[in-house]
């Protein structure tokens, strides 16, 4: 289903079916990751419609988030009212401080409907299930006429990739990918082949960075978000992270999304592919997009994205490896995760397939350990409320998998800490993904490293407290043990991982004595995971 065709509106309540005109107006519902201007909602004023938007103590506490978090979605709902009033839209706002704020989703629904004399209401289908199921068992109660309609946003419906799937055994990204691309006609030739000859240029895009070429300006917009940041603390609202509120760099609008996209494909597209991989102890961003906010929360919409991507290549503008591997990540694996949470909810996010129960060390909340790569990766997303890829997967989560770190709060952790972090996306992407935890019904096997890894795609090394080479001994890197240790305690049930057979052959060519030698140093390193 295209992004830009509803689907048709889904009646839900025992007053679902009434067909006489209303009496009162309808309120529309817009949650604080809907701030899609172009949604067919505001095509035209509606005197009888009453857009609905809501700052709400449920959104803030279900998980600790992080400052910049709070306040870029707060800021961006108060400019999105602005712009619907300023279009000649009727517009109820609901600020977290208002008197009036019942800070529940549905308490404040029941109270707006009396308030208004209300005689429906709609809104877009929530992208996290919780919501989901809130508003559909509170529509089930109603009186009145309630629906929910499409977001106009994503490429595929929710159900989507379950019925792509339903007759194989393995979800594979790949299947998917190309099924999309040809759909949708992306980076294919006028013989409907992929561009280039092959679907994937991922083996191009794995270097390390050398610190050239440079990594471009940040050109984000800036604003000064205090009193709004002022209003938050006042309300109680406990949060995580550096709030930066009077120097805040997020987008607010579409508008400065849109400025975001051409920068990203004018300074930092043509080198994307080729560092996509890098960690650097120079750059928290290197040639990362940033828009995964602004995606996530419906400012840009991802066919235009991809499209002015794949035209920037078209045009000369883009080397096809970086063209198609920052495709792969909006077309493919973004529509793919959501898919795989619809298609596993409720119940995923409790997955632990690997039976991980060590509490989270102190320092995920300060950055406060001696491991570099660990410490540049938190320390950036508490202070820019953002990691890329590599940081996420294979710096923190590499870590948590290969400590046995409990999945379940290094899931809130995750949902919590950054900023285009949503159930649908960050779910899939830490509990399948990152943890395994879902016992590999999303990757095909556990992605972990050694030392090794890291050394080859970034410098963190170099200035650390340990040493990358060793595996035991005082300065031996803990990922080193640690990655040997994760494979022995899990060989009953991964050793018959065809994508693992490697890895087994090696730990089977060990020594008994070196194998117990990395055991205890395992066991060592992990009696003293606080101080690392």
């Amino acid at each position: 289903m295209s992004a830009i065709e509803p689907t048709a509106a889904q009646a839900i309540g025992p007053a679902a079916a009434a067909t006489s005109a209303p009496a009162g107006p309808t309120l529309c519902l817009i949650l604080g990751d809907q701030l899609n201007p172009l949604h067919s909602w505001f095509a035209r004023p509606d005197p009888q419609r009453v857009h609905v938007l809501l700052e709400l103590r449920q959104e803030t506490d279900y998980v600790v988030h992080h400052a910049q978090k709070v306040i870029a979605i707060f800021a961006a709902m108060r400019d999105f009212a602005r712009q619907l009033k300023a279009a000649g839209h009727r517009v109820r706002h609901v600020a977290i401080d208002d008197a009036s704020n019942r800070q529940s989703l549905t308490a404040n629904l029941d109270a707006l409907i009396s308030h208004y004399g209300a005689s429906a209401v709609e809104w877009q289908q929530p992208d996290e299930w919780r919501l989901d199921a809130q508003l559909n068992d509170w529509a089930a109660r109603q009186p009145i006429a309630c629906q929910a309609v499409d977001s106009e946003h994503f490429y595929t419906a929710r159900g989507e990739a379950a019925e792509l799937f339903a007759d194989r055994k393995q979800w594979l990204l790949e299947h998917f990918y190309r099924t999309l691309r040809r759909r949708h006609g992306v980076l294919l030739d006028a013989d409907g082949q992929p561009e280039g000859g092959q679907w994937n240029f991922d083996a191009d895009n794995r270097k390390s960075w050398p610190g050239n070429p440079p990594e471009p300006a940040d050109r984000r917009p800036r604003h000064d978000h205090s009193a709004l940041w002022r209003q938050i603390e006042a309300a109680g609202i406990v949060t995580l992270g550096q709030p930066q509120a009077a120097d805040f760099r997020w987008p607010l609008n579409r508008a400065e999304a849109l400025q975001q996209l051409d920068d990203f494909i004018e300074q930092a597209l043509p080198h994307f592919g080729d560092y996509q991989d890098a960690l650097s102890s120079k750059s928290w961003r290197l040639f990362h997009s940033l828009l995964s906010f602004a995606l996530n929360v419906k400012m840009l919409n991802p066919q235009e994205v991809v499209q002015r991507v794949e035209q920037a290549w078209r045009e000369g503008r883009a080397p096809l490896a970086a063209t198609e591997g920052f495709i792969r990540q909006i077309l493919g694996w973004r529509e793919y995760v959501r898919g795989v949470y619809w298609a596993r909810m409720p119940g995923y996010t409790e997955s632990n397939a690997l039976g991980h129960q060590r509490p989270l060390p102190h320092w995920f909340w300060n950055g406060d350990t001696g491991m570099a790569c660990l410490a540049a990766a938190i320390r950036a997303s508490l202070q820019q409320a953002y990691a890329h890829h590599i940081q996420r997967l294979m710096v923190i989560g590499n870590f948590a998998l290969l400590a046995g770190l409990d999945p379940q709060p290094l899931h809130r952790w995750y949902l919590g800490i950054y900023i285009d972090a949503f159930e649908w996306v960050e779910a899939p992407n830490t509990l399948g993904m990152s943890q395994f935890a879902d016992g590999g019904q999303l990757a095909t096997k556990p992605y972990v490293s050694s030392a090794a890894y890291l050394d080859r795609m970034g410098d963190h090394c170099k200035g650390c407290r340990y040493d990358k080479k060793p595996k035991t001994g005082e300065r031996a890197c803990p990922f080193n043990a640690l990655y040997w240790d994760f494979f022995e305690r899990q060989a009953e049930r991964l050793r018959g991982n065809h994508r693992l057979a490697m890895v087994y052959k090696n730990l089977d060519k060990m020594t008994p004595e070196a194998r117990a030698a990395l055991s205890e140093q395992a066991a060592a390193t992990l009696a003293r995971i606080e101080t690392l």
